[in-house]
């Protein structure tokens, strides 16, 4: 039995089917986080990355580690205050919406709003009471794409 897949999907997989007769890993085709939703149930060997330590890095694991991290599709967000300041590992591309979601799945549920302080920010205004007091917070609605290391409260009602 065929199957005919939808426009979105053929198109998805011409683009794999360039990069796989180029001999390169379906990785490196850039696809979009829906792009890769569309072709997920392919479950393609090669849409894992493949990272190869360069010299530079054999002395310096952790630039090794912030490489594949990086390559792999991933970016961190930070969360602060408390007993815990954290860093939670996403996808790039995720939403607010969705990042509020790997913290507890009741912000997602009631997900009203994110205060964020971008990194660079956060960093030139010496921590998160002096950004602030700065007016570098912003208020972001769920559709908001999370950067990497932004700084983020998420509020929510339980």
């Amino acid at each position: 039995m065929s199957r005919d897949p939808a426009d979105a999907e053929k198109a998805v997989l011409l683009k794999i089917q360039t990069q796989l007769e180029s001999e390169r890993g379906v990785s490196a085709a850039g696809l979009s986080v829906e792009e890769l939703q569309t072709v997920a149930a392919h479950s393609f060997y090669t849409n894992k990355p493949v990272v190869v330590a360069e010299a530079g890095e054999l002395g310096n694991p952790d630039a090794l580690i912030v490489r594949a991290f990086t390559q792999s599709g991933y970016i961190s967000f930070l969360t602060v205050g408390g007993k815990e300041n954290r860093a939670w590992p996403i996808r790039k591309g995720l939403t607010a919406w969705e990042a509020a979601g790997t913290i507890h799945t009741d912000m997602q549920k009631g997900f009203i709003r994110a205060e964020i302080i971008g990194y660079d920010e956060f960093i030139h205004a010496g921590g998160e009471a002096q950004a602030k007091r700065a007016g570098k917070q912003r208020l972001e609605t769920k559709q908001y794409l999370m950067q990497d290391y932004d700084l983020a409260n998420f509020r929510f009602n339980k």
